[in-house]
């Protein structure tokens, strides 16, 4: 029998800052990164773990337009202010969800022949993800 809450990645919801940017995401990801140090000693082995940092993998499309997600990315750049994304699994009640402050930078322009407009970036993350149930 599958696990009763297990879900592919489909129909998440996107927000940053408050504004829905579902339709121009097409990757929402944090990655954590724990670095572990192991020094072997002639009594046995030590390890030290370090605080987990993360960071935002983010991709979509270069939309500079009113209420393109690209404009909104560089000009928070630009004032140089954290902002705030939700990723939440899948639209609805009862779903998990992230809620991350990151520090945005700006996003590539410009592409190759025949293939999107699009973005793929990644992003340092403020403290630690707050992760929950959406209501």
């Amino acid at each position: 029998m599958a696990y009763a809450r297990a879900m592919v990645f489909r129909n998440p919801t996107v927000t940053i800052d408050d504004v829905a940017y579902t339709n121009q995401v097409s990757k929402a990801r944090l990655v954590p990164d724990t670095p572990t140090q192991t020094m072997r000693t002639f009594g046995g082995v030590d390890k030290d773990r370090d605080t987990t940092s993360w960071t935002l993998e983010l991709a979509g499309h270069q939309d500079r337009g009113t209420g393109g997600l690209a404009d909104a990315l560089d000009d928070a750049a630009v004032a140089g202010v954290a902002i705030e994304i939700v990723i939440q699994a899948k639209a609805g009640a009862g779903q998990d969800k992230a809620t991350v402050n990151f520090i945005p930078v700006p996003v590539e322009f410009g592409g190759e022949a025949g293939e999107w407009k699009a973005f793929d970036a990644t992003f340092e993350v403020v403290d630690q993800p707050t992760f929950a149930q959406s209501v």
